[in-house]
């Protein structure tokens, strides 16, 4: 063996796990925390500032909704070629690249003029996190050795935790003292210090036999998945679900999804390599990952407007309430991984998805004047199943893929984290939509009916346009939009609970699938070869 082959992490040479190079693996993990924190905290901390992008840039309800998924819808469409690339041109310089993306696209964001706007530069920012997020899990598999990599891996998954709730609180304390954009520029520095430890710390390594990038392939996923999530927003905005507006695009978008799906096992280099598929263990643990963030990323999506709208919390303030949510992943994300190897993945997956499923029958508990401790015991235990969940269904899924394919597996892993947070926020956030509509039903006509249908789409709109009257309207007016605000607020509580029934139906959906399909205490994953 040459001594290029024993400094670069990830040829799968017998002995590479001695290599010097491996000594500082620790210093390395917390280089990838770092630039996980980014791109996580990114994404997460507009959650807070939804209500007040309502107000300021008058978005839609629609256009919210779109300026999450647009970050997501990139980045899911995306993660396949970035990990093939970073296999082929190695995955430091991916990082290096992904890093310098996403901060140019969090400044431009910082400062859009509009909800399009902003929505076009939130799909840049996508670009840029897709190159790194997969990769620091890849970067991960590759530094440890195989009897460290649950303990590694359990503390990305902490980290991600961590990013998930410590974005809005992150969010709400720029709000506090800020304008609303200040959000997108909080994580530009951090990404330079990323940028430097990647330099200085992190090795490179990259695939032998790298495949060929899937241009066509990665377009039609990013089609496919648009169209869905469209018509799905459009469906539950009130366009009506029968409507050529919304049926086209649902019909067309799973139309597209399953071409993609014929095209790719028919390609000898396909963006998503669906032969992995075969494994029972790596589905069940993909559909675990992706359900796990459905729940995640669209209840987040609503209880920021319960938070703010309805109990009257500042950004701030809110994105505190989260904190349970991130404490309970980071604590938990790490010692499920010990967990799993005593007790079995499928075992302690099956406990968290149950764990979740409770969290979310607790929000029927939560009212207009529900005590803040009920509130917090929700959401640690939402926390804590979420958190027991993640490190062994990645572990799962990165046990199944050979090393040197990391950047490969690393991007199924990412992808179906965020295909189901856009699906979450998708279809969890029109379901809300609608019934709140519907619960509201004609207390809205107490307001000018030029400001009748848009109050109609979220508690926030609402407020804002009783504000609004009552700023510009006379004695009479404003009088009768004040009557507005109880039922307005009713109306979410209820409308919040139905979609809450929703969240805990998918998370026993995937407790059923993982005690169907995912290994238990005795079963070994035994890593499939191409």
């Amino acid at each position: 063996m040459t001594a290029t082959e024993k400094s670069q992490p990830g040829t799968g040479t017998p002995g590479a796990e001695e290599n010097p190079g491996y000594a500082r693996r620790w210093w390395v993990l917390a280089t990838m925390t770092v630039c996980l924190l980014v791109v996580i905290m990114g994404n997460t901390i507009l959650n807070v500032a939804i209500p007040t992008l309502q107000r300021e840039l008058r978005a839609t309800q629609g256009e919210l909704q779109w300026a999450v998924d647009a970050y997501i819808l990139v980045f899911a469409g995306l993660l396949f070629s970035w990990g093939v690339i970073g296999d082929r041109i190695g995955r430091r310089r991916v990082l290096l690249i992904g890093l310098s993306i996403f901060a140019v696209g969090s400044v431009l964001a910082a400062f859009s003029d509009s909800p399009l706007e902003l929505i076009a530069w939130r799909a840049v920012m996508g670009i840029g996190g897709a190159a790194v997020q997969p990769t620091t899990l890849a970067v991960i598999t590759n530094v440890f050795p195989a009897r460290e990599r649950g303990r590694a891996i359990g503390v990305w998954a902490g980290t991600a935790g961590i990013a998930v709730a410590g974005g809005p609180l992150a969010g709400g304390a720029v709000l506090e003292h800020f304008w609303w954009g200040a959000v997108f520029l909080v994580g530009v520095p951090v990404a330079l210090v990323g940028i430097v430890a990647v330099f200085a710390l992190v090795p490179e390594s990259r695939d032998p036999s790298p495949g060929r990038l899937d241009v066509p392939g990665v377009l039609l996923s990013i089609a496919a998945l648009a169209g869905l999530v469209y018509g799905i927003i459009r469906g539950g905005g009130g366009e009506g679900w029968t409507t050529p507006a919304v049926l086209v695009p649902l019909l067309g978008g799973l139309a597209l999804l399953a071409l993609f799906v014929w095209l790719q096992r028919r390609s000898a280099h396909p963006a998503l390599d669906v032969s992995l598929f075969r494994n029972p263990a790596f589905s069940a643990a993909a559909a675990a990952l992706g359900l796990n963030f459905f729940a995640l990323l669209g209840a987040t999506f609503y209880l920021v407007f319960y938070l703010q709208g309805v109990r009257g919390l500042s950004p701030l303030e809110s994105g505190a309430a989260l904190i349970p949510v991130a404490l309970g992943m980071a604590v938990m994300a790490p010692l499920s991984s010990g967990l799993a190897e005593r007790f079995g993945a499928k075992a302690v997956c099956a406990s968290g998805f149950l764990l979740i499923a409770l969290s979310f029958a607790g929000v029927q508990l939560l009212g207009l004047g529900t005590p803040v401790w009920v509130l917090i015991a929700v959401l640690s235990v939402q926390g804590v199943g979420m958190g027991t969940v993640m490190a062994p269904a990645t572990e799962s899924i990165m046990s199944v893929v050979p090393r040197e394919k990391a950047g490969a597996g690393a991007a199924v892993n990412n992808s179906v984290r965020q295909v189901g947070g856009a699906l979450g926020v998708a279809i969890l956030g029109s379901l809300l939509a609608g019934s709140y509509a519907a619960h509201l039903g004609s207390a809205a006509d107490d307001l000018p009916a030029e400001v009748r249908e848009e109050a109609s789409e979220s508690i926030v709109a609402t407020l804002e346009a009783v504000r609004r009257v009552q700023d510009e309207g006379g004695a009479d007016a404003a009088a009768a939009a004040a009557s507005v605000v109880e039922p307005a607020r009713e109306a979410f509580v209820s409308a919040m609970h139905v979609t809450a029934v929703g969240t805990a139906a998918a998370t026993l959906i995937a407790a059923v699938v993982v005690l169907i399909w995912l290994p238990g205490r005795r079963d070994r994953v035994v890593p499939t070869t191409r």
